[in-house]
C-alpha cells in the first residue's frame, strides 16, 4: 500500500511527475520510459505512481492536457481565429502550428509518433478521452466545414500533410527551411481557398 501523502506533497509530486513525464516522453517516448525514470526525480517508489495516476499512459495524457490550453491559444486563438479571411486564417494557423512543432518537443513527438497517442487512448476510459474531444482539431474541423467545400476530414489531412516537412527540416537545410515552409503554406492555402 502506497504511503499517505499530505496535500502539499501531492501537489509537489504531481508537478514533478508531470515535468519529468513531459521531458522523458518527448525524448524517449512512452515505451522506452520506465516507471523508475518517472518516479525517481519525485522521490517516490515506482508503485507510488499509481497513487497519482492510473498508469503511465494516464500520466502521458495528463502531460498532453496540461499543454493543450496554451497550444490552443497559440494555434487557434492567435492563429486561425485572427485571420482576415479564410486563406489568411489557414496561413496563420499553419504558421502557428509549425512554430509549435519547432519549439514544443512533446507536441512534435505526438506528430511524429501517432502510435503513442493510440496506445494512450487504448488504456484510458472513454470518459477520460472525452476530456480531449474539444481540442484544436475539433475547432479546425468546424472551421473547415463552415468555410470550405469538401470533406473536412480530407481538408484536415491536407493541412496535416503540410506539417510533415517540419519533421524533416534537417533534410531540407536550415538555411532554406523557413522559405520552403512559407512557400508550401502559401501554395496549399491558396489552392484550398481558390
Amino acid at each position: 500500500m502506497p504511503p499517505a501523502f499530505s496535500e502539499a506533497e501531492r501537489v509537489r509530486i504531481t508537478e514533478q511527475l508531470l515535468d519529468t513525464a513531459t521531458r522523458l516522453y518527448s525524448t524517449q517516448g512512452l515505451r522506452k520510459t520506465s516507471l523508475e525514470e518517472l518516479t525517481a526525480p519525485a522521490g517516490i517508489a515506482k508503485t507510488s505512481l499509481y497513487a497519482f495516476f492510473a498508469s503511465k499512459e494516464d500520466l502521458y495524457f495528463e502531460a498532453v492536457l496540461r499543454q493543450s490550453a496554451e497550444i490552443r491559444r497559440r494555434v487557434i486563438d492567435e492563429g486561425l481565429n485572427r485571420g482576415t479571411d479564410t486563406r489568411d486564417a489557414l496561413r496563420r494557423f499553419l504558421r502557428a502550428t509549425v512554430a509549435e512543432l519547432d519549439t514544443n518537443p512533446l507536441y512534435r513527438r505526438l506528430m511524429s509518433h501517432p502510435e503513442e497517442m493510440e496506445a494512450v487512448a487504448a488504456r484510458l476510459t472513454p470518459e477520460r478521452m472525452a476530456m480531449a474531444a474539444g481540442g484544436p482539431t475539433a475547432d479546425l474541423l468546424r472551421f473547415l466545414g463552415d468555410r470550405l467545400e469538401g470533406d473536412p476530414e480530407v481538408l484536415l489531412g491536407v493541412l496535416r500533410a503540410v506539417l510533415l516537412p517540419v519533421l524533416h527540416a534537417g533534410h531540407l537545410g536550415a538555411d532554406i527551411y523557413p522559405a520552403v515552409m512559407d512557400r508550401l503554406i502559401d501554395a496549399v492555402t491558396e489552392g484550398l481557398t481558390s
